[in-house]
């Protein structure tokens, strides 16, 4: 990037006394002098009164590790809206994790034969001369399973969500009083 300004006159240092600073007060190990950021010109070269070599020194005791900065927030209202439509979410995702486990739970205790060998022990048990018994294969099959448990999600994913909501305005009643939850979140860098 090319520079179409021109020639710029150098910037001019101030050397008078700042206001609030007394001209003739010595103090006894002599005046104070702040640490100054840029030194003198190495050269001595100053073209109309300004500095043309200041090279910029570092600051002592400066950090070189980042810091990390905290912020203590309070958790003073959940807004009920909101709590339901995200527990109305999660208690659905819960549902849906709920139907298919139970789908591979009965997938694999039929493929282990537990059905059978418990099924037959019960017929065994609960038959007579002129009936088999109960029948826990055709109780327990797969549809009937599945059916059951998307009826148990159901009613969790209404329940679920009702206590949820109701759950944020009850907080949102005792934070009215003690203030509400505080949390302290970091930054990193």
């Amino acid at each position: 990037m090319t520079d179409t300004r021109g020639q710029q006159p150098p910037y001019e240092t101030y050397s008078g006394a700042l206001p609030g600073e007394r001209q003739g007060a010595q103090q006894q190990g002599g005046p104070y002098h702040p640490p100054q950021a840029y030194g003198a010109p190495a050269t001595g070269g100053q073209a109309r009164g300004g500095d043309t070599g200041a090279v910029r020194r570092p600051r002592t005791g400066a950090r070189t590790t980042p810091r990390t900065r905290k912020a203590r927030l309070r958790v003073a209202k959940a807004d009920p809206w909101s709590v339901m439509k995200v527990s109305f979410l999660l208690s659905i995702a819960l549902g849906i994790c709920t139907v298919v486990a139970a789908a591979v739970l009965w997938m694999v205790m039929d493929a282990m034969g537990v059905f059978s060998t418990v099924g037959g022990t019960i017929s065994e048990a609960t038959g007579s001369n002129e009936s088999n018994g109960f029948d826990l294969q055709s109780f327990l099959s797969l549809p009937r399973v599945l059916m059951f448990t998307s009826v148990i999600a159901v009613i969790d994913v209404v329940l679920m969500t009702a206590l949820a909501t109701l759950g944020a305005f009850i907080y949102n009643l005792s934070a009215g009083f003690v203030g509400g939850v505080e949390l302290t979140l970091a930054e990193d860098e």
